[in-house]
């Protein structure tokens, strides 16, 4: 088999699912009648090590070792033949080949256990509230976590599942340690890595390969494979992009990097990979390339053919994910919290909304690269259209919508598209805490298959969520965070500390703020990050503008995107860490809601001034607002039944119809004067969502008054009529 294009996501992504990025370009290729073959070698590696073969290579080499070991490796390499033996069915088990193999883990007599055990005393009230499945999939990940610090201590020292040697390629300025390290010799990984990479070489004969880096924690794969096939296919090019390069590689400069790669390709794949292709194939001029860096006359260029355009979201194809061995992923569970969970536990197909971020002015981020400077959505009919291919040729009925920030109307049309074509799916995606996201919205996305969804509270702190430029408040955040909750849509919040100027009150007054929605139930996973000032941000372009300096002026000839920054009014930041992690992980649990904030640090921190019931005042405030004639009014619930009765009272009688709606769990009802229930049975036939016209609430007051009926208001806005939301009658 020879194909013109082999597309490669280099060591380590993602153990659960394929990291999406060659998928799109497989697709967009599709669309090109380019052939081309895709490898997540990280998976491919991962099981290569992990099975009965990998692990007696392992520990032959450890066996050979003369340096002294430490008390846990020298434990694993006494049980070395009980690893040897459970691997196989360890991994089966992971990928859901082997359900039953769940009891037997549980008993805690099959696996060897070293030291991730170790915690599992700390960790035990946690399995109360997982099923055996769940607890059997986190203990075989510690058992893999066991066989990861071996390999790290006594074979690699760089190994880790999700990545490889990220320390070498994190804010790497100089290209000197990655450089040296490519020089030594091949360690176990690499020569596994090597041996699929061969093999793959060998039945495909490209004559272009494209290997995705979104990570640093897969940029030394990269390069090793980038070297080998240099040294063994030299008429071969190869080619880097993705993420890592979109960021880091922007003022790249160091000659020795083009030893690896013949091109780095910025931003958007698609239009820069189409001219690679064409270049290869002899088809265009080097003059021809878009955004891509190579290397001339011993130094580095960019070329850029502005007349060649990029593609609008509607050309770019379905997301292909053939090729890829979408049995064989492995589901794991590495720490409880509920959130991160769903990043390593099941197989997502990955899709956008929309490419950029249509809000686009939050500080920290880098908002001035195209890839979320440029919004673009895509039509809802479309977007469901590739969902629906992706479904029949993957198997799968879960995404991930990895959006910067998915849009509430994007959402809303989504939701409603899935709901029209009938279809089962679940879904989740990050959003901004906005107020666009009200009851009825947030349960029109949980009706469409929305279980989940993630984003950015950040500091929570009025003062600096404006200097942020969030455009949102904590009292915000907790009521759109009360829509989704009554939903039944899982939340989880971004959560960062050490922003340009925070003080130690403001972080504790922060830490308060979560305190409360998690007692509030209005929060259900979190994760604290500490602020990094980047190269492409607002306060990395301008940071005398939030009273901090950079602490080095100079570029380097490599990676360029992190920023050591020095902040004069602000706390130390780092010593808050362990704390403000530690109280998360056990509020997550419902552990310690009710501590004095100081249990969490063991060095003196100031008293929180937020009042203990703010979240909950905040919650109990009257937030109804009349909705606005352009409101969209769509009924998501069966045709009632409709029976008609005569009230009486004190001599008098009246018709009344009484209409009775029947859901999943249970029936509702409600009564109205019978002129009106009439018409709101008929009206909600035409408010179906099966119906392919949106109506307004003009659309609705204007049937109303036609239909002879006075008071609209009263009516519409009187308990039954506004209790329908229950059972699907929403104001969108």
């Amino acid at each position: 088999m020879s194909v013109p294009v082999f597309l490669i996501t280099p060591p380590f992504t993602q153990l659960n699912t394929p990291y999406p990025a060659t998928a799109y370009l497989k697709g967009f290729l599709n669309t090109k009648n380019i052939r081309s073959f895709q490898s997540d070698l990280g998976i491919e590696v991962t099981l290569a090590l992990f099975c009965q073969e990998g692990l007696q290579e392992l520990f032959n080499r450890i066996n050979r070792l003369s340096t002294a070991l430490s008390d846990n490796a020298a434990r694993m390499l006494a049980m070395q033949e009980d690893y040897i033996y459970t691997i196989n069915d360890v991994i089966l088990f992971l990928q859901g080949h082997n359900p039953t193999l769940a009891h037997r883990i549980c008993k805690r007599d099959f696996l060897p256990e070293a030291n991730r055990f170790a915690q599992l005393e700390e960790l035990d009230w946690a399995f109360g509230s997982m099923g055996i499945q769940d607890k059997a999939k986190h203990l075989a990940t510690m058992y893999l976590e066991d066989l990861s610090d071996l390999i790290s201590e006594c074979v690699d020292e760089h190994f880790g599942f999700s990545r490889y040697a990220e320390k070498l390629g994190r804010s790497a300025n100089s290209f000197d340690e990655l450089y040296n390290a490519l020089q030594q010799e091949y360690t176990f990984i690499d020569e596994l890595l090597i041996r699929l990479l061969k093999a793959h070489m060998e039945n495909l004969q490209p004559k272009l390969v494209a290997l995705s880096v979104p990570f640093p924690g897969n940029l030394y794969t990269s390069l090793r494979c980038g070297q080998w096939i240099k040294q063994h296919y030299p008429g071969v090019k190869v080619a880097m992009g993705g993420g890592f390069a979109n960021t880091e590689l922007r003022s790249l400069s160091d000659p020795r990097v083009f030893e690896y790669y013949d091109y780095i390709t910025l931003d958007d794949g698609e239009a820069p990979l189409e001219q690679l292709v064409k270049l290869v194939e002899d088809q265009c001029t080097v003059t021809e390339l878009k955004r891509t860096f190579i290397l001339q006359h011993g130094a580095v260029s960019y070329i850029n053919n502005n007349s060649c355009s990029d593609y609008k979201q509607s050309q770019v194809g379905t997301p292909d994910y053939s090729d890829f061995l979408l049995d064989k992923y492995i589901s794991a569970i590495e720490v409880i919290n509920p959130m991160h969970r769903m990043w390593s536990d099941g197989r997502w197909n990955k899709l956008t909304m929309a490419h950029g971020c249509y809000w686009g002015k939050c500080t920290f981020c880098d908002i001035s690269l195209d890839y979320i400077k440029i919004y673009e959505p895509i039509a809802a009919s479309l977007l469901v259209d590739r969902m629906e291919e992706m479904m029949k040729q993957t198997g799968q009925n879960g995404f991930h919508f990895v959006d910067e920030a998915a849009p509430p109307a994007m959402m809303r049309a989504l939701a409603l598209e899935i709901i029209r074509r009938k279809l089962t799916v679940s879904w989740w995606a990050n959003v901004r805490f906005e107020k666009s996201f009200t009851r009825d919205l947030c349960l029109l996305l949980k009706h469409s298959g929305c279980i989940a969804i993630s984003g950015g509270l950040e500091v929570a702190s009025d003062r600096l969520l404006a200097l942020i430029q969030k455009g949102i408040t904590v009292a915000q955040v907790a009521q759109v965070n009360r829509n989704f909750t009554e939903a039944g849509i899982m939340v989880h919040a971004y959560l960062m500390y050490g922003f340009p100027t925070q003080t130690e009150q403001e972080t504790i007054n922060s830490l308060e703020m979560v305190r409360q929605m998690f007692a509030a139930g209005v929060l259900q996973s979190a994760f604290w990050h500490l602020f990094t000032m980047t190269v492409h941000s607002p306060v990395g372009m301008e940071p005398e503008k939030f009273k901090v300096k950079k602490a080095s002026a100079l570029v380097g000839s490599f990676a360029n995107n992190d920023l050591v920054h020095i902040d004069e009014t602000g706390a130390d930041h780092e010593e808050f860490a362990f704390g403000l992690k530690k109280s998360l992980f056990n509020y997550m649990h419902g552990i310690g809601l009710n501590d004095p904030l100081q249990k969490w640090f063991d060095f003196k921190v100031p008293k929180t001034n937020i009042a203990p019931d703010h979240i909950q005042k905040v919650l109990e405030q009257d937030l109804y607002t009349a909705p606005k004639p352009t409101t969209r009014i769509v009924y998501l619930g069966r045709p009632p039944v409709v029976e008609h009765f005569t009230k009486s009272k004190k001599g008098n009688s009246w018709e009344m119809t009484s209409l009775t709606f029947q859901d999943k769990r249970s029936k509702y009802s409600i009564s109205v004067a019978r002129e009106q229930g009439d018409w709101l049975a008929d009206m909600l036939k035409t408010l179906s969502v099966t119906n392919a016209k949106v109506h307004t609430l003009q659309d609705v007051i204007d049937s109303y008054k036609a239909a002879g009926l006075e008071d609209f208001e009263l009516f519409w806005d009187n308990k039954p009529v506004n209790t329908l939301h229950k059972v699907g009658l929403l104001k969108l």
